[in-house]
C-alpha cells in the first residue's frame, strides 16, 4: 500500500476539484436541507440541523425527522425555547441521544448570540459542534473554505491517494490529502459533491469506477484495489451486557421515568430499569414489591456493546416505593418518545399483558 500523497501530486488538486464540481452540477442529489448548485446559500439552521441528524445515521432515516423538526420548530429560536422533554421525545428512534441534548444546548447558545457564527473557528465555539459539523456548516451555509471529511469523503480520498494507514489513525493523512484538493471557491458544493460521490459511485462495496468523474485520478482504481480502501484496524469484539426493565401498569397506564440528563439515553423517557450500562450489568432487583412475571428478553445492539434486557411485568406494585415518574396511557405509549430499546420492551409488554 502506498502512503498519502505519494501517487497524487498536490498540483492535481485543481483538476480533481474541477472534474468533481462539473459532475456535481449535473448529478447533485435533491435533499430537503440542500440547495442546488447556483442557488442562494441555504439557511444555516437547516444545514446545522441536518448535519447533526446525519451523524452516524442514513439519509433515508433522517428525512422524516428533519421534516418533523422543522414543523415543530421552524427556527433556531423556536428550538431553543422548546422543553427538553419534547425535543428528546421527537428525537426518539434516531439514536445517539447525546446529539439531541447537544442540539438544544447549541440552539440556546446561538439564540443568545443572535445567530450562527459564520466561520469554522466561531462555529467550533458552540456546544456540541465538533470538527466535522463546524467545517460542514461553514462551507455549506457560509461558503468558507473548510476541509469537510465524513465517512464518504474518507472512502473517496483514501482511494484517490491509496492511503495505506488503517483507520482510525489514517484519518490525519486523509484530512491532509483532502485539504490538497479542496478548492478556494465553492467549498460547500465540493464537500457535498464528495459526499454524493461516496454515496452513489464510490460505494463501500462494488464501487462504480467506470462512472466516476475522478477515475483518471484514482490510484487505487489504477491498481485494481479500490474496494480495499479505506483500510481499517481489526474490530474488537463487543461485550454483551444484561439488565432488566420493569413494566408497571395501573388503571390502563404504565409507569415511565425520565433518565438522568447525562449518560446513555440521557434525558429520555423510559421504563424503569435495574441500572445496566455500557460498562456493567444491571442488578436485577425490582423497584417495588409486587407480583412480577417474566415477559421475555429484548435484544438490542449499541455502538460499543450488545444488551440482553429481561422484561418483568407487574400490575400490583407497591405504590409507596415506586420510582419517581409519570403514568402514561398504555394505548398511547408509542407517543411517549421512548428510545428504541425501551420501545422494543414496550411492544413485548403489550404482546404479553
Amino acid at each position: 500500500m502506498q502512503a498519502s500523497g505519494e501517487s497524487v501530486r498536490i498540483g492535481d488538486g485543481g483538476s480533481i476539484g474541477s472534474a468533481l464540481l462539473a459532475w456535481y452540477d449535473v448529478n447533485a442529489r435533491r435533499l430537503p436541507w440542500r440547495v442546488q448548485p447556483g442557488e442562494p446559500a441555504p439557511d444555516p439552521y437547516g444545514v446545522w440541523l441536518s448535519e447533526v441528524m446525519l451523524q452516524q445515521t442514513t439519509v433515508a432515516a433522517v428525512r422524516a425527522y428533519y421534516a418533523k423538526f422543522l414543523v415543530l420548530w421552524p427556527t433556531v429560536e423556536a428550538l431553543a425555547a422548546a422543553p427538553d422533554a419534547d425535543v428528546m421525545a421527537a428525537w426518539a428512534g434516531l439514536g445517539y441521544y447525546a446529539r439531541a441534548r447537544n442540539l438544544l444546548a447549541c440552539a440556546r447558545e446561538v439564540t443568545r448570540r443572535g445567530g450562527f457564527p459564520e466561520t469554522e473557528a466561531g462555529l467550533r465555539e458552540l456546544p456540541g459542534l465538533g470538527a466535522y459539523t463546524a467545517s460542514a456548516v461553514a462551507a455549506i451555509a457560509f461558503g468558507e473554505r473548510a476541509v469537510v471529511v465524513d465517512a464518504n469523503v474518507e472512502r473517496v480520498v483514501s482511494r484517490l491517494f491509496a492511503i495505506g494507514e488503517p483507520l482510525p489513525a489514517g484519518r490525519t493523512a486523509i484530512r491532509v490529502a483532502t485539504d490538497t484538493i479542496t478548492p478556494d471557491q465553492r467549498a460547500g458544493d465540493f464537500a457535498q459533491a464528495m459526499m454524493d460521490l461516496g454515496s452513489s459511485i464510490c460505494t463501500v462495496r462494488a464501487p462504480r469506477c467506470l462512472l466516476c468523474p475522478l477515475a483518471d485520478h484514482c490510484t487505487a482504481r489504477a491498481a485494481g484495489t479500490a474496494e480495499a480502501f479505506p483500510l481499517k484496524a481489526a474490530k474488537k469484539a463487543k461485550p454483551t451486557r444484561t439488565g432488566t426493565a420493569f413494566w408497571i401498569e395501573r388503571d390502563g397506564a404504565v409507569l415511565l421515568v425520565q433518565r438522568e440528563g447525562k449518560g446513555m439515553l440521557g434525558g429520555m423517557r423510559a421504563l424503569p430499569d435495574d441500572g445496566w450500562s455500557a460498562k456493567a450489568n444491571g442488578h436485577a432487583a425490582p423497584p417495588a414489591a409486587g407480583e412480577w412475571r417474566a415477559a421475555g428478553i429484548v435484544r438490542h445492539s449499541f455502538t460499543h456493546f450488545d444488551l440482553e434486557l429481561q422484561l418483568l411485568l407487574c400490575g400490583s406494585a407497591d405504590c409507596a416505593t415506586l420510582p419517581k415518574g409519570e403514568f402514561w396511557p398504555v394505548d398511547a405509549v408509542e407517543a411517549a418518545g421512548l428510545p428504541t430499546v425501551f420501545a422494543k420492551a414496550a411492544r413485548l409488554a403489550l404482546a404479553n399483558r
